[in-house]
């Protein structure tokens, strides 16, 4: 006898997403914590909307789900997701914040060196360019 998975965090489902209009959209997402979550690599964090919609669901499951122009998911298939998924998302993040940061420290610091002058001087700005 086969087993029968549902849908939860650490399984790869594929789904369709049913439109107003009847248009179908296919997806393969695998559910994962939302720490490393990558909706772009089909990490789909399990606690949006749509994880928490399908949860618990098995393949052949219709779902109503009403977002935006959506009216239900169909749930095609549940399977364990693969050991050797990409879960570097969380890295990436990081990364973006610390050079978005950075970036805002540095323009910060410009608009001060060209707007500050005292009596002993003012900043120059030409020495910021290296942040």
């Amino acid at each position: 006898m086969q087993e029968t998975l549902r849908v939860r965090v650490g399984r790869r489902v594929e789904i369709v997403l049913i439109h107003e209009n009847d248009e179908e959209e296919p997806l393969t997402l695998d559910i994962v914590n939302d720490a490393v979550a990558d909706f772009e690599q089909g990490l789909l964090g399990a606690s949006t909307s749509l994880a928490k919609a399908i949860v618990g669901a098995r393949g052949g499951d219709v779902i109503d789900y009403r977002v935006g122009d959506l009216r239900a998911v169909r749930v095609m298939t549940v399977a364990r997701s693969p050991s050797d998924l990409d879960h570097s998302a969380s890295e990436r993040r990081q990364q973006v914040i610390d050079r978005a940061v950075s970036e805002s420290d540095r323009t910060n610091a410009l608009n001060f060196a060209s707007s500050f002058s005292s009596k002993w001087g003012s900043y120059e700005p030409e020495g910021i360019k290296d942040w």
